[in-house]
């Protein structure tokens, strides 16, 4: 974009969720005690397995990754909501809606490609067995965790990119609660017929793709552990479970949002509110509700921390 066009948009207006002053109260109370969920609950995570050894395994540490991106994905625009439902004060900077732009890419990007890790972790764990160590070593699992934040880093410099290249000389109310492409395009003094396409094919067609072989993948997993009547079996499609309610919750709402980019503002807004604050809190309950281990480890944590207050002198 030239200096011109910058210019002449210097701030876009967040309408956010709703004008309603009773309704930006509900949102306030609802989405602060989510956001201070989803941090405490992913925190605790990430903590547990690192503290706890026997959660020291490929597919606990792609878990930690994914705590990691889960609080980056609903720290990149809820603060600025929150913040702005008791200020009032509802503008952003045009660098400000590109560097939102950029970090949503960089987590769903980033976290599509874990999603996919995780996925051929526990392929090769159930279908594999006997190349599970050889195949899925620490080496392997540190190169798949630097590759899933590379091709994010690769897709938000795209999006980007694509946005510095926008004309914008026209209105600027931006019908959402933080910036991204199909909301922000339809701003542009262009043909948005045009820019909707490069928006399926760039992201839509992508994550459906994604979504596709990850569908697979787990059918596959599912239909032989279906073979087997073990105790292990019955623990791993647990954990294929949870890991394909994660993988649905994630990538129904950017499906529906990105392949079909000229679609109702409300539903972007409901699907929007879905993956970018939802799933974040709901990862962490799920991983934790059907993992045995996990809630093990974190009452060893628990009874760790009260028997160190206890020890302490008052």
């Amino acid at each position: 974009m030239d200096v011109a066009n910058k210019s002449t948009m210097s701030e876009f207006v967040l309408l956010g969720l709703s004008n309603s002053w009773e309704l930006q109260m509900f949102f306030f109370t609802v989405f602060s005690l989510l956001y201070v969920a989803t941090m405490v609950g992913n925190s605790l995570i990430v903590i547990t397995v690192t503290v706890d050894p026997h959660l020291h395994s490929p597919m606990y540490f792609l878990l930690t990754n994914l705590s990691i991106i889960d609080m980056s994905l609903a720290s990149f625009a809820t603060p600025k909501m929150i913040t702005d439902y008791l200020t009032g004060h509802k503008t952003i900077s045009f660098d400000g809606c590109l560097t939102q732009i950029f970090f949503l890419h960089l987590f769903t990007g980033t976290e599509i490609i874990l999603l996919m890790a995780m996925s051929f972790d526990r392929y090769i764990a159930i279908c594999k067995p006997l190349h599970y160590a050889s195949v899925i070593s620490p080496q392997v699992c540190v190169a798949l965790v630097v590759a899933s934040w590379i091709v994010g880093i690769m897709h938000s410099m795209c999006q980007v990119i694509f946005a510095l290249m926008l004309p914008f000389c026209g209105p600027n109310e931006v019908d959402s609660f933080f910036c991204d492409l199909p909301v922000v395009f339809q701003l542009a003094c262009v043909d948005t017929y045009v820019l909707g396409l490069f928006i399926i094919s760039t992201s839509g067609i992508i994550a459906l793709f994604c979504f596709i072989v990850l569908f697979n993948s787990y059918v596959i997993v599912l239909v032989t552990v279906k073979h087997h009547s073990s105790r292990g079996s019955s623990k791993a499609l647990s954990a294929c479970t949870a890991h394909f309610i994660v993988v649905f919750l994630f990538f129904g709402p950017c499906i529906l949002i990105y392949m079909w980019p000229l679609s109702s503002f409300l539903t972007d807004k409901l699907l929007s509110v879905f993956y970018t604050i939802f799933t974040p809190i709901l990862n962490p309950i799920i991983y934790t509700l059907r993992n045995q281990e996990v809630k093990i480890a974190m009452r060893k944590l628990k009874n760790r921390f009260l028997n160190f207050n206890k020890a302490m002198p008052s």
